[in-house]
């Protein structure tokens, strides 16, 4: 094999590689939140972070299918969004942030101004 051969194939692998923990290091794609198994989706939206609930596990709250759960968070830092979040619990909206962390998808609003916050670590689903 020639080496332009090996190089290209190197080239490509790497590719593969550096796509795979792009997407592994992005907040974009399915999220489930353990607690309810609510599938949520997270995806691009002008340059910022949106999120909609995609499916529920209980059917008393199919009719939130569909509902904008975070509209245009921006980036703050690497890994790291704030914006508003609205609890589909109680209707109520808290300023919060989308942090991703140890492979999961931490979310936490607060309340008073940031005196009062509540987090909890969602994982990716399929």
């Amino acid at each position: 094999m020639s080496n332009a051969l090996k190089a290209l194939g190197l080239a490509a692998i790497l590719s593969l590689a550096a796509g795979g923990a792009a997407l592994a290091a992005s907040p974009y794609g399915t999220w489930e939140r353990p607690s309810t198994g609510t599938k949520v989706k997270f995806y691009d939206c002008g340059g910022k972070l949106c999120a909609k609930i995609v499916g529920v596990k209980d059917a008393a709250k199919k009719k939130t299918v569909g509902t904008v759960i975070m509209g245009g968070a921006k980036k703050v830092s690497d890994g790291k969004w704030e914006g508003n979040l609205l609890n589909t619990d109680n209707g109520n909206v808290y300023s919060g942030y989308v942090t991703l962390s140890g492979g999961g998808l931490k979310l936490q609003g607060c309340a008073l101004g940031g005196l009062v916050c509540s987090g909890e670590t969602w994982r990716r689903s399929n």
